[in-house]
């Protein structure tokens, strides 16, 4: 019998084992999956729950409620991947499992212990993630009761996951100061290490002229050096500082610890990845998903699901000996929620930047791109039901895989 393996169960490796196990014949194929605990995060819900609008319960469920009962559960953590042997070691009863075909959906982290001082004394006091379940309840325990002063938002280094979950919490915070009646009270500073507020230049222009208009100050092209806490100030490679009372750090992104452990990865942990083919670059049995490459588009939930159907197919094709077809275009779609109830909208791919248009039916939308709407931000909270419903189980959606120009103002 035949192995294929699956490493992570978040959301791109979950939908990898909805959609494999309803191709492979369970008398030629044995499905595995291996991760290291039960909890299944809706991470896009991070984002809220410093506001109060998602509790942390409201962001959770288990693993196994989305698993297909033909596909084994493993729960360990991974001791190392040895892919010229094509096996897996773990750490649970030191088993070790090979593999025909091996999936790596291993995913990110945040590494504050990259940024000097990041951690130094005032973690989780004036200090704090988003990007965590913990981080995210600790930030509204600590907003709860701030009384304001200067919040600087700090991104340490590129890539992290979901580049615009940065911008949406200035937005948020900008709408959730207002309602407290102590906007004025707060001054907002956005560091970032871009030349502008996105990656992409038409999209960097709108959103930086948001940012303008809430009155979010934009440090940009600021490569943070390290963090003085006793001092409250952050610092540059080029000697720039800023004070802050209260510091919202995202820290270095990184894959998993096992692959950098496994010698598979880039600098920052992430497999070495062809960009159209999801192939990895050096072992021609090994496919990755999600965030856990480097490939050059957004780590987002969205990007997962529209790597799946040119996984699942380029999969299935070289199991008959075929060649994998460079299908990914870098597809990436996100709603940019930008407070008081509105939205935006972006959809771009490796050569297409953000455009305004509707979205997903020319001229009719609902959703408008590039554009702030109501219609955008029930789509953003629509997406957690959607996400667990349909996405996660490898559902069909109303828009392929690849990027439409249709509906695109060029």
């Amino acid at each position: 019998m035949k192995t294929l393996l699956i490493l992570g169960a978040g959301t791109g490796g979950t939908m990898v084992a909805n959609k494999m196990s309803q191709h492979l014949d369970p008398d030629e194929w044995r499905i595995v999956i291996v991760d290291r605990d039960e909890t299944h995060y809706y991470q896009p819900g991070f984002l809220f729950i410093p506001f109060g609008i998602y509790g942390p319960s409201d962001v959770i469920k288990p693993k196994r409620d989305f698993i297909p009962r033909n596909v084994e559960i493993i729960l360990s953590d991974i001791e190392v991947i040895e892919p010229d042997a094509n096996r897996v070691k773990l750490v649970r009863d030191n088993q070790v499992i090979n593999y025909d075909y091996l999936v790596v959906a291993t995913g990110s982290r945040i590494v504050p212990e990259e940024t000097e001082g990041l951690k130094n004394g005032a973690w989780r006091q004036n200090i704090f993630d988003f990007y965590t379940p913990d981080g995210a309840a600790a930030l509204r325990s600590f907003l709860k009761f701030w009384k304001g002063g200067r919040m600087v938002v700090n991104v340490a280094e590129m890539p992290i996951k979901c580049p615009v979950a940065p911008l949406e919490f200035l937005f948020l915070a900008d709408w959730f100061f207002h309602e407290r009646e102590m906007r004025d009270k707060v001054e907002i500073v956005f560091a970032t290490p871009l030349p502008g507020a996105f990656t992409k230049p038409r999209a960097s222009a709108i959103l930086g002229g948001m940012l303008e208009d809430k009155g979010i100050h934009l440090e940009a092209d600021f490569n943070i050096g390290g963090v003085d806490s006793d001092r409250q100030v952050i610092y540059s490679w080029d000697e720039r500082e800023i004070n802050y009372d209260l510091l919202v750090t995202i820290p270095t992104n990184m894959g998993a610890e096992v692959i950098e452990r496994s010698g598979m990865g880039d600098e920052l942990g992430f497999v070495p990845t062809d960009k159209h083919t999801l192939q990895s670059q050096k072992w021609e049995n090994v496919w990755v998903i999600g965030d856990a490459g480097n490939t050059p588009t957004s780590k987002a939930g969205s990007v997962a699901h529209f790597m799946l159907d040119v996984l699942e197919e380029n999969t299935l094709r070289h199991m008959e000996g075929l060649e994998p077809l460079p299908k990914f275009d870098g597809h990436a779609n996100c709603f940019i929620e930008s407070g008081f109830d509105k939205g935006i909208l972006i959809d771009f791919n490796y050569d297409v930047e953000p455009l305004p248009g509707k979205f997903p039916l020319p001229g009719f939308g609902p959703f408008s791109l590039l554009q702030e709407s109501a219609a955008n931000h029930w789509g953003k909270m629509s997406f957690r039901w959607i996400y667990w419903n349909v996405l996660l189980k490898g559902g069909e959606m109303p828009f392929e895989s690849q990027m439409s120009m249709a509906g695109k103002w060029a």
